[in-house]
């Protein structure tokens, strides 16, 4: 599987481009501004249906312009396949494969597994657990449709029984009955949330532990450490445990949204006891990590997009890095840098071929 062709109509700083790649390695080069990130981002957009560092697509608008397109064509099983994105102000995002609408974006995850590793990634080890959730239920989402059903189902709900605990509070009134629904409609989601997060984390972070070796040549011993309310209690007994808790604050207070990820560098979180040069080796294991998990349960090479990852690591991490990415199980590349030099110097040993873009 690889990207032809896209091409980018008044979509952020753009207002029209066209690019044919190369299908192995594929390298953006310019100054801040420009639009590299732009290009890595309307790929990540083709793949999963919005973007990754704007969700909020009409502020993905080019300004001035009342609409954005994209258009991607790919060869996926030796067939060529035409992905478009376009959003116009005023009405409803649609997403096209082969011309044929989709009803529901979520059936469209998975079809082009991509990973991105950016600069956005250090929000894994500097923002909430909210974060870090996302970022390990988007790596299984692309491989188990039913685990996306069911999160999505999931949130819809808990924001459904938030917003009755609210009306409780505004009413002065309480339903049990009512409240008892929604507590089994949850209860009937998250389990299998939690199961699916459990094996995924044993499976993950084995592949995590072997990528930061290679990268950092055994120089710290990492681990991620899965922290869940269900580890040790049902969630009906949470919530029923919760609820006066629940009443007072308003919203659910226990459950599969609370989950998180601890990330750690000999047993200590990486954000306060890691340098800025371990913390970017380690995100970028994570990434390399969720390549490798989605190209075995996939049987397919994700598309790997390297957006300025080679900031803050030394020569020896960025060579080591595209030594990897250079591996035949690797398919096909995106980097952009400020650094033509630096790039150049990563890519001289390279046994793949690419191609140069200046911007």
């Amino acid at each position: 599987m690889y990207l032809k062709q896209i091409t980018l109509t008044n979509y952020k700083n753009i207002n029209s481009k066209t690019f044919d790649f190369n299908p192995k390695i594929n390298c953006f080069i310019g100054n801040n501004g420009v639009g590299k990130t732009n290009i890595l981002d309307a790929i990540y957009h083709l793949a999963f249906g919005k973007s990754y560092f704007n969700p909020i697509s009409i502020q993905n608008i080019h300004f001035g312009t009342d609409f954005f397109a994209l258009e991607g064509r790919y060869e996926i099983n030796k067939k060529e396949e035409k992905i478009i994105c376009s959003v116009k102000k005023g009405q409803k995002k649609t997403l096209k494969r082969n011309g044929k609408a989709y009803d529901r974006i979520a059936d469209h995850i998975g079809l082009i597994p991509t990973v991105i590793i950016s600069p956005a990634d250090r929000d894994l080890i500097s923002e909430g657990s909210s974060t870090r959730r996302k970022f390990i239920d988007a790596v299984i989402g692309q491989t188990d449709s039913e685990f996306l059903r069911n999160l999505i189902e999931y949130n819809k709900i808990l924001s459904q029984r938030n917003a009755l605990l609210k009306f409780f509070a505004l009413n002065q009134s309480f339903d049990a009955d009512t409240l008892e629904i929604y507590n089994e409609q949850l209860t009937l989601r998250s389990q299998p949330i939690y199961e699916r997060r459990k094996t995924f984390m044993e499976h993950f972070i084995p592949i995590f532990k072997e990528r930061y070796n290679l990268i950092s040549y055994n120089q710290e011993q990492v681990n991620l450490s899965y922290d869940s309310q269900l580890q040790n209690i049902s969630h009906k007994i949470l919530l029923e445990e919760n609820l006066s808790k629940d009443r007072m604050i308003q919203h659910t207070s226990c459950g599969i949204h609370k989950d998180d990820i601890h990330l750690l560098k000999d047993e200590q979180h990486i954000k306060k006891f890691g340098s800025q040069g371990q913390q970017k080796t380690f995100l970028v294991a994570l990434k390399l990590a969720q390549f490798e998990f989605l190209k075995e349960k996939t049987g397919v090479a994700p598309i790997l997009l390297l957006d300025d990852a080679f900031d803050k690591l030394d020569q020896h991490r960025v060579s080591q890095i595209v030594s990897l990415v250079d591996q035949n199980d690797f398919g096909q590349i995106f980097i952009t840098d400020t650094h033509e030099d630096r790039t150049m110097q990563a890519l001289s040993n390279t046994k793949s071929g690419y191609e140069l873009f200046k911007l």
